[in-house]
């Protein structure tokens, strides 16, 4: 098992737009794996993305809902209808905030092999779909906030009211 520390807001691969997979290998597989061990290795997790450990590729791994997988290389179909519950980042650890997200998000990409792969969910799935795609575009959900919301995020993050987690996770 192979946990990898999470990289914490400040560190410039979270704001970096992640490329897209081209190889389909074993050293993909292998990140898929630590991606899953860094996800199930302590409790509470929901999503991991490849930037969030310092690999820059559009890779995630997921586990909402009673729904458990990886996705490479994906884009979104969302809903309109919304949703506005808390949602919080390991990489902006122990700060939460109400965040408008699609109610319905259907992903698709492919699977660690390059086969073709949709995933669809409503509710807290489909806000993990949308939260672990964000970052693979460099963002993080407090950008995704508006209003005194946001500036109460950006207060919060200034001052460093996140915690650190231990061991770097």
């Amino acid at each position: 098992m192979t946990m990898r520390p999470i990289r914490i807001i400040g560190d410039p691969v979270l704001r970096t737009p992640s490329e897209p997979v081209t190889s389909f290998d074993t050293e993909l597989r292998a990140l898929v794996q630590d991606l899953m061990d860094t996800l199930l290795g302590a409790p509470g997790r929901a999503g991991v993305a490849a930037p969030q450990i310092g690999v820059n590729a559009q890779v995630f791994v997921y586990d909402a809902d009673g729904h458990r997988g990886h996705l490479i290389n994906p884009t979104l179909e969302l809903s309109e209808e919304l949703q506005d519950d808390d949602e919080g980042c390991l990489s902006i650890p122990g700060l939460y905030f109400p965040t408008p997200r699609a109610m319905q998000a259907t992903a698709h990409g492919f699977d660690q092999h390059g086969e073709p792969l949709t995933i669809s969910g409503r509710g807290f799935l489909a806000r993990a779909l949308q939260h672990e795609t964000d970052h693979l575009r460099g963002r993080l959900y407090v950008d995704t906030l508006r209003g005194e919301t946001r500036r109460r995020a950006l207060r919060e993050i200034r001052a460093g009211r996140f915690h650190s987690p231990s061991r770097g996770l």
